[in-house]
């Protein structure tokens, strides 16, 4: 593999030693938040959805937050890959007009123009996605708790300075200011029904419906100070609900509770971060038993170092080529473009499985 890296916490080790890498024992995907990264799996999703998984017929819960969201939304359409492959369109060639004597447009713009984009992109489909057969649906969203319960010019700043404090000297202490709310679709809430355990964090679940689909999945890409909250989502506790990675991150939520499966992510990076505020803590990169069962597939760093920049597209670039829209899109087209051979090398992989190419996470 030249673009490929494959790790497995224990449990997934062993059960790929007993059987190989089988459709039928992959139970959940997550899918992160980090915004142009995730642009970098596109060609990945597209594979497992529509052709890896195609076989099977047991039930697995696809988990995300912000892009991560909007990815695993859209896998649940009954046509998953032109849909993907749309979301990929239509994410790189995003682009959000300042107001006149603004150089950025305002939070109030963007998320004026990226919900409207949403309602468009699942017009008349949230139904079709929410009732899919065998993919069970999770946003992550975070809703403000004191000083963010409510978004403020001047509180919600200090709420947050409050929250990066806290959390870095507990995680837990993140709770004093956020808390973790998943939208997950009706099906999936009996007792029994998932194998994701939440109470690592203060959380609460809430039914994913049509009333609550585009607020929810609004909320959990609504990136602090880049986009505005979204206000007491309906069947949701009251409060202001904003990016779901910044209580989740990377989706370390507690799965041992699939037992002897396989939880399958498609990643842009080694590490899994818990949190948003966690990015520099590096202490809280490293694997825990959470992640025992699970088979993350991330781009080998050598390889990114082949892509436009030498990097991953990211949030950045909105910036750098603010005043060179399409030269952004043609970098991010052509960084979408060669993640085919992610997608390439996994399915070699699957045809002929080397546990020699799998590392410990």
């Amino acid at each position: 593999m030249r673009a490929l890296s494959l790790y497995a916490g224990p449990k997934a080790l062993s059960l790929l030693r007993a059987h190989g890498p089988r459709a039928d024992h992959v139970r959940a995907i997550p899918a992160a938040a980090g915004g142009p990264k995730g642009l970098i799996l596109g060609a990945l999703d597209r594979f497992v959805f529509g052709h890896w998984l195609t076989g099977t017929s047991h039930t697995i819960d696809l988990v995300g937050a912000s892009i991560g969201a909007w990815r695993m939304a859209t896998a649940c359409l009954a046509d998953p890959v032109p849909a993907l492959a749309r979301l990929e369109h239509d994410y790189i060639h995003q682009d959000y007009e300042a107001e006149p004597g603004r150089k950025r447009p305002s939070p109030a713009r963007v998320s004026e123009a990226f919900g409207q984009s949403l309602a468009g992109f699942y017009q008349g489909r949230v139904a079709e996605l929410l009732s899919h057969p065998r993919w069970h649906l999770h946003i992550v969203t975070s809703r403000g708790r004191g000083l963010l319960a409510r978004e403020h010019p001047v509180a919600t700043p200090l709420g947050y300075a409050v929250a990066f404090a806290a959390n870095a000297l507990h995680r837990r202490g993140l709770s004093l200011c956020l808390q973790r709310v998943m939208f997950s679709v009706p099906q999936s809430l009996a007792p029994g029904a998932s194998g994701m355990r939440l109470d690592d964090f203060p959380s609460t679940r809430v039914a994913l419906t049509e009333a609550n689909f585009a607020d929810a999945l609004r909320a959990s890409c609504s990136i602090p100070f880049l986009l505005q909250s979204v206000p007491d989502i309906a069947g949701a506790p009251r409060g202001s609900y904003w990016d779901g990675g910044i209580t989740d991150y990377h989706l370390h939520l507690d799965y041992r509770g699939y037992g002897d499966a396989l939880v399958l992510y498609p990643h842009f990076q080694r590490a899994v971060v818990p949190g948003w505020l966690d990015k520099g803590l590096r202490w809280r990169h490293r694997a825990t038993p959470f992640l025992d069962s699970m088979l993350l597939l991330a781009p080998r760093p050598e390889w990114v170092a082949t892509l436009p920049n030498a990097k991953l597209p990211d949030r950045n670039d909105f910036i750098a080529y603010a005043h060179d829209v399409p030269a952004r899109i043609r970098l991010w087209r052509e960084a979408a473009s060669a993640a085919g051979q992610l997608a390439d090398e996994f399915a070699q992989w699957l045809e002929r499985p080397d546990l020699s190419q799998v590392q410990a996470l």
